[in-house]
């Protein structure tokens, strides 16, 4: 059998995203070597694939060599370009996604942004912008980042997925110029069509987003109810609705044929044709999204075989489309819905291959029953791995919200569209699809209310998609055996119940010092007994990084905010809104709006063999300075000790020097590495073995100091910084791990003399 050239084909640009990621040194004159070898040897589709390998390799390095050059760091740039989205967000701020057209630095030209290609920004008090716009703006940047916390949202990844090569703000001076106004589009054309109709709004968000792809007018409150029951899929432009379209067209370009030459409409080959390009035009206005376009290849293949051409097979289709995603955008392949969309249709391959085409009504309700059972573990698997959540309703939801819109919403919402030229038909199909969007939505709503998403621990996660995903294959793949696949239905399940937590001995800490951007998170736990040290920021967009760490519902037995300066309490309102906490400790002049028992020196417990002891503020601190009343924390277990100082000052540093117990093991540097703390008697005096600055990447306040990261490396300390290492994770106590787990590992760190400590000083 001929392996054919899709297989090679996806091969080659997979290798080639596995080779532009890595940028090996070489890499391009190694494939002009192989390249001319296999052009010596005339063979052909080893050529074509190195040119597929190096053409991918080259658009990854050009996409990395894009990113914000770090000299231009919160430097004034001149930009324009093309509003791509525009998301409001909480008042006064726009996000705003630009493909920049012209980039120029206004203080420096000698380093050069010319090739930056798409900025995220935010925007306050934006004039009125539009998504199509030409705009000039002035704009402050710093190359893609993000925070880096165990099993939470990975910005930076997310950023890097996405295309966008700076993140930063608008400038309010000089004003924000609109250069041109909206192209004419028929995407926005139609949008604005449907933004005339009476429909609920709802109705007209879904109508959108199932019939243009538009799925940015959702709002998250839609969001949070297909994301619970598992149906966010049905929201994405898949091979069902370009597959759709393909067939209303292939209908009428049938039927026309028929009445234009009755006696020859079979041999037509215009109405097929027809068919593809009315499949590519839909695709097209719906954005091409890497479903869309995998679909759409799918559909073309599809009209081809169903035309009487040769039939390339199920799987050739498969290879072909992934090959042809991955050149258009290669990007896609960090996407999770790129491999869900793949993966779903590979199994309903394995599923329908081979097997005799259902007849009749009862047969063809049993097939999609049990395409159904069989596609919805794998599905949960897939989005398990890709997102850490589970939607228990999504297999019985599913069974009925996926024939109700493919049967009935799609073509609605498509008829309403085929016959907008006259209104009564069109406003019929829309009413219909309101009324079952509105039936959808109150049905979803109450299976989330019975079986809500779940959240599980990230020990369960891997293990749980590894049984879903096998139960899937056991019943889909053909040869296995009734018996073996009723035993592994069985037995899989209990596969999560096998790995346990890693446990925290008595008279251990796990402390996790949480990468928050320029502020400060400390998590300590112990055996039983769970503790925050001051809960990070609040930015002016009103986000909080604490709100991404952990799913709702936790449990903190304490909570002690050092004191009240934004950066240290602007998770409270967050924690009492979304989980439990039993107390809060605070000086006592600082109000967050919750009750707080005061944070005094001398206050002391114990828990699980792990001593805690306040060290500062005195019971008489009103006078003191917000940063001065700061609670300053020591948490002993064994012989290794915690030390957190918050905010104070040197003088304060030196009042405590006579209650600190040495030696410190670890001590969390005061005020980020200010220069107005970590002074010359502490650090002598302490010679902590590690110290951890808590500070944001490229913060304006240029934490830590260089003064004071040198005054560390004096005295021998391992330097450490949330902002290049991301959080940090350490155990304390009798036989507990020694070594400090990052979540940015740098390969610099370990090479040097310095051994386990760095190689190069963790400044800012």
């Amino acid at each position: 059998m001929r392996l054919g050239l899709a297989i090679p084909l996806a091969i080659a640009a997979l290798m080639g995203t596995w080779l532009g990621h890595l940028a090996p040194q070489g890499l391009l004159e190694g494939l002009a070597v192989v390249l001319l070898m296999a052009i010596a040897a005339r063979r052909l589709v080893l050529a074509v694939a190195v040119v597929v390998v190096g053409g991918v390799a080259i658009t990854l390095l050009l996409a990395k060599g894009a990113e914000l050059a770090d000299g231009l760091t919160r430097e004034d740039l001149a930009v324009q370009g093309l509003v791509l989205s525009v998301s409001p967000e909480q008042a006064p701020l726009t996000r705003l996604t630009l493909a920049v057209e012209a980039c120029e630095p206004l203080a420096d030209p000698r380093t050069s942004c010319e090739r930056l290609r798409r900025v995220r920004l935010s925007a306050y008090d934006a004039p009125p912008i539009e998504r199509g716009e030409r705009w000039a703006f002035t704009v402050s940047l710093r190359p893609p980042s993000g925070f880096a916390n165990p099993h939470a949202f990975d910005y930076r990844a997310w950023l890097w997925r996405e295309g966008i090569q700076a993140t930063g703000y608008v400038r309010g001076e000089p004003a924000p110029q609109r250069l041109a106004p909206v192209d004419v589009s028929l995407r926005q054309a139609a949008l604005d069509h449907l933004d005339a109709q009476e429909l609920s709004p709802r109705s007209a968000r879904w109508l959108a987003a199932l019939t243009l792809g538009a799925s940015e007018r959702l709002v998250q409150e839609d969001w949070d109810l297909l994301n619970a029951s598992g149906t966010t899929h049905l929201m994405v432009i898949s091979g069902l609705h370009v597959g759709l379209m393909a067939t209303f067209a292939l209908l009428i370009a049938r039927g026309a044929a028929r009445l234009i030459t009755p006696g020859r409409w079979r041999l037509a080959v215009w109405p097929w044709w027809f068919a593809g390009a009315s499949a590519l035009g839909y695709a097209w206005l719906a954005g091409l999204e890497p479903p869309a376009l995998r679909a759409l290849v799918m559909t073309l293949v599809g009209l081809w075989v169903a035309s009487g051409r040769h039939s390339p097979g199920p799987w050739q289709a498969w290879w072909l489309a992934l090959a042809l995603v991955l050149l258009i955008d290669s990007l896609a392949v960090w996407r999770p819905g790129l491999w869900l969309s793949f993966g779903a249709v590979s199994l309903l391959i394995l599923i329908w291959q081979g097997r005799a085409k259902p007849q009749g009504v009862s047969d063809w309700l049993w097939a999609l029953l049990r395409t159904q059972l069989m596609l919805a573990p794998l599905m949960a698997a897939a989005v398990l791995l890709s997102f850490e959540r589970l939607a228990p309703a999504a297999p019985l939801v599913n069974l009925i919200a996926v024939p109700l819109v493919s049967s009935l919403m799609v073509p609605l919402g498509l008829l309403g569209w085929l016959f907008a030229w006259v209104p009564p038909l069109a406003d019929l199909s829309w009413w219909l699809f309101a009324w079952l969007t509105e039936v959808l939505a109150w049905g979803l709503t109450q299976a989330v209310a019975w079986l809500p998403l779940w959240l599980p621990e990230p020990s369960q996660v891997v293990p749980l998609a590894l049984a879903l995903g096998g139960i899937s294959l056991l019943w889909a793949l053909p040869g296995v055996g009734q018996r073996l696949r009723l035993a592994g239905s069985v037995l899989l399940p209990l596969l999560p119940l096998t790995t346990v937590p890693e446990p925290i001995e008595s008279g251990q800490v796990r402390v996790r010092i949480h990468d928050v951007g320029q502020g400060q998170l400390i998590e300590l736990r112990t055996a039983g007994y769970r503790a925050l040290f001051d809960t990070g920021p609040r930015f002016s967009s009103g986000f909080a990084p604490l709100d991404t760490l952990w799913a709702p519902g936790q449990r903190f037995d304490e909570v002690i905010v050092s004191h009240d300066d934004l950066d240290h309490a602007g998770g409270v309102a967050s924690l009492v809104e979304s989980h439990h906490v039993a107390r809060f400790r605070s000086p006592v002049a600082d109000t967050f709006g919750t009750p707080s028992l005061p944070c005094r020196a001398g206050d002391a417990w114990q828990r699980d063999g792990v001593a805690f002891r306040v060290l500062w503020p005195p019971a008489n601190h009103r006078e003191l300075t917000s940063n001065d009343r700061s609670c300053v924390l020591e948490v002993s277990a064994g012989k290794n000790r915690l030390l957190i100082t918050g905010d104070v000052s040197r003088e304060v540093e030196r009042s405590l020097l006579l209650e600190t117990r040495t030696p410190v093991t670890v001590l969390v540097a005061g005020h980020h590495g200010s220069r107005s703390s970590s002074g010359p008697q502490l650090v002598q005096t302490l010679a902590p073995r590690h110290t951890v600055f808590s500070a944001g990447r490229d913060n304006p306040f240029g934490h830590p100091a260089g003064e004071v990261v040198r005054r560390f490396r004096r005295a021998e300390s391992c330097l450490w910084n949330t902002a290049q290492d991301g959080a940090l994770t350490l155990w304390l106590g009798k036989d507990a791990p020694g070594e400090i787990v990052v979540e940015r590992p740098a390969g610099w760190r370990h090479a040097g003399v310095g051994g386990d400590c760095l190689a190069l000083d963790s400044s800012g």
